[in-house]
């Protein structure tokens, strides 16, 4: 058995309130110089499946954003790294 240690993040909602999350991939595009993090607050949906949710990271103004994914193309590529990641 492997002893995994999770990585917990804390999210700054706009309402001043906490979240705290599992981080499950961290990435970047190469190509774009493009952050992104997947991570999950393990909510289950009505099948038991673990929710997760994607978004981009914007570091523009120093303290790191999350931002979500704005366009298809970008999208289709994040959706791409999670089907490889599952295989």
């Amino acid at each position: 058995m492997v002893n995994e240690e999770k990585k917990i993040m804390s999210i700054v909602k706009e309402d001043g309130s906490i979240d705290e999350v599992e981080v499950v991939i961290a990435f970047e595009f190469k190509d774009t110089k493009r952050e992104y993090v997947v991570y999950t607050k393990n909510e289950k949906d009505e099948n038991g499946n673990v929710t997760v949710y994607v978004s981009y990271v914007d570091r523009t103004n120093g303290t790191p954003q999350l931002l979500g994914v704005e366009n298809e193309e970008e999208w289709n590529r994040v959706k791409d790294v999670l089907r490889k990641l599952s295989q």
